[in-house]
């Protein structure tokens, strides 16, 4: 019985030995890309360049005038009022993905905004932030072989992404993650 179990043993501690390293990672590694190489259009037309945020956290949010999520604008307006100053900036998208809750020209999108909300952060032209005509900027936040983090689907109007001072993709919130959710001031602050 003892050279069983002396035997046992042997077997076992040759087997741990033996045993080659497995790569659990299934997917292989992406080099990040930086969201400063984006140069987009303004609600007004002007050309926008994400290098210029560079040392700024950026909160990235899908927009819509027509939906019921649209009083966020208020918190949003709030929150970059709170933090414009500490290297924190918000940048809106409109789109009309859903719904079609944002029907409006980018004039029209502007005028709702400032009335309604007094928005003063910068507001982007109308795109597409998924589908076929998905613009760059939402293929870079949506997809991990371009943001080197995750994968992600805009699931709805006011979709929250984050961006760290270098212009990286740090994660993203749902649409129904108020501003002044203390995970985005935290995100923020620290």
């Amino acid at each position: 019985m003892k050279q069983l179990s002396l035997l046992f043993a042997i077997l076992f501690v040759i087997s741990c030995n033996s045993q080659q390293k497995v790569d659990n990672s299934s997917e292989t590694p992406v080099e990040k890309q930086s969201i400063h190489s984006f140069e987009v259009t303004d609600l007004s037309g002007a050309s926008f360049s994400f290098e210029s945020l560079k040392g700024k956290k950026v909160l990235v949010v899908n927009t819509a005038s027509k939906c019921g999520l649209t009083p966020q604008y208020e918190g949003l307006q709030e929150l970059y009022e709170t933090y414009k100053d500490q290297n924190f900036t918000i940048v809106g998208f409109p789109a009309n993905n859903f719904l079609k809750q944002e029907p409006g020209s980018d004039s029209d999108i502007q005028e709702f905004c400032k009335k309604n909300y007094g928005v003063t952060f910068p507001m982007m032209s109308k795109i597409s932030v998924k589908g076929g005509n998905i613009h760059p900027i939402y293929q870079f936040l949506t997809q991990r072989e371009k943001n080197g983090v995750e994968d992600s689907k805009v699931s709805w109007n006011f979709q929250k992404y984050m961006i760290d001072e270098e212009g990286f993709l740090v994660g993203h919130f749902s649409p129904k993650t108020q501003p002044q959710d203390e995970k985005i001031i935290a995100w923020i602050t620290e």
